[in-house]
């Protein structure tokens, strides 16, 4: 079970909300879903995404992902000093 972990920096920059987690090993954001998508990438470390049907290991050099609306997904920290960062917008347009 993922440990929930806050942010450690968010802001909001020309629209778009920017959310920087940094998280131990079983530290992240537990399944859950919302009504809009969001982009997620790693910068350091590692984390895995899982969604509806996948699993995927997550590196900084991994292309960022798009996580859905209205689609459950969870982001767990594969190891320790893990910074992942999630960025969105709320407005639907």
């Amino acid at each position: 079970m993922t440990i929930p972990v806050p942010p450690m920096h968010s802001f909001t920059y020309d629209g778009a909300i920017v959310n920087v987690f940094h998280a131990n090993k079983g530290e992240g954001l537990p399944k859950h879903e919302h009504v809009y998508s969001h982009a997620t990438f790693c910068a350091a470390g590692s984390c895995v995404v899982r969604k509806e049907g996948k699993e995927v290991v997550v590196v900084k050099q991994t292309q960022p992902l798009n996580l859905r609306e209205n689609e459950w997904h969870e982001i767990e920290a594969l190891e320790d000093g893990t910074v992942f960062i999630n960025v969105f917008s709320e407005n639907k347009r």
